[in-house]
């Protein structure tokens, strides 16, 4: 029995990070499209290892925290069917880098920014919007 074309998965992590008055949320920008933190899962790895492992290395960030457990979201299909995992994670501490890629000699994202609910709404297309949303409510920020 011949089943459907395999889809790509990537993995990622909404990360939040809570101050005295808001949440912010972590985005990355490649080009003019911004996202959370997130990458494709190497045959055999765990999904939320692969979000932690793409965390770390596309922000230098590595303490997070899953209060709200290993919960995700997926996004519909996009580009050749990938679809994209998210996990909802707290970095309490630590200051976000962006590490020049092994693979590209340069970084892989263009900018970061912590940015409050409103403010990613109105950078993120709709198909991350999505993933904003149901974070958003996940935490009660």
């Amino acid at each position: 029995m011949a089943g459907g074309p395999e889809r790509a998965l990537s993995a990622g992590v909404v990360v939040v990070r809570r101050g005295a008055d808001v949440c912010r949320y972590l985005l990355l920008r490649v080009w003019r499209y911004w996202d959370f933190p997130k990458g494709l899962v190497e045959p055999g790895e765990p999904p939320l290892e692969a979000a932690r492992r793409e965390v770390a290395e596309e922000t230098g960030l590595t303490r997070l925290e899953f209060r709200w457990g290993e919960v995700w979201r997926e996004t519909p299909p996009y580009g050749r069917g990938k679809v994209a995992r998210y996990y909802v994670a707290e970095a309490p501490e630590g200051e976000v880098r962006l590490p020049a890629s092994p693979e590209l000699g340069r970084p892989e994202h263009d900018e970061f920014r912590w940015v409050t609910y409103d403010e990613a709404r109105a950078l993120l297309n709709e198909r991350v919007r999505a993933i904003l949303d149901w974070a958003h409510t996940l935490t009660g920020c």
